[in-house]
């Protein structure tokens, strides 16, 4: 992660240049980057529990997976290379909206993002990296919402804002994710 670019953004999304990345989250710096969101074709979402040692957020539970683009790099192709990387899952993935927030996520770090969250359907068993998610499971949007009621600190902060923006038009129409159509 040492090295590790992320792009910094202006309001509108574009690119301003590069920082490494946790000097970003330390300065709070504005800077783009992608989530991924997958059901299966009964509606249930992939949460994974984000590894111990991840460099915060660790043991929270949250979306399939989330990341950043490098310079250079599409959104698209950095949502399914961290989609791969995190859960071993190659699946087709379409823009279901772009979302900007704040939120501070310990030890003096802060995501403060644009966030790109794309929407996979996905059938099987992912192959978790124990390095990135110390687990998993499908649940569905029901059981998430009062989960979350109940435990809200046991999810990212960026995985609540998403769930309470995005969860119905997360659904699948007709059993296909392409029928979806970003929320108005």
């Amino acid at each position: 992660m040492e090295d590790e670019q992320v792009i910094l953004v202006d309001e509108a999304d574009r690119a301003l240049g590069s920082a490494e990345k946790l000097l970003a989250h330390r300065l709070g710096s504005l800077h783009r980057a992608v989530s991924v969101l997958v059901v299966d074709r009964e509606g249930r979402w992939l949460l994974q529990q984000r590894a111990a040692d991840k460099y915060h957020s660790g043991t929270l539970w949250s979306n399939a997976c989330c990341g950043h683009p490098r310079p250079g790099e599409t959104a698209a192709a950095a949502a399914a290379r961290r989609l791969w990387e995190e859960m071993g899952i190659q699946c087709p993935l379409n823009l279901l909206s772009q979302v900007r927030y704040t939120a501070d996520v310990c030890a003096g770090l802060t995501e403060n993002e644009i966030a790109h969250v794309f929407l996979g359907r996905h059938e099987g068993d992912p192959v978790a990296n124990p390095d990135e998610a110390m687990g998993w499971a499908w649940r569905d949007p029901a059981w998430i919402a009062e989960d979350m009621l109940q435990r809200p600190l046991n999810y990212t902060p960026w995985f609540r804002i998403y769930f309470e923006r995005l969860r119905h038009a997360a659904q699948p129409l007709g059993g296909s994710v392409a029928d979806l159509a970003p929320p108005s």
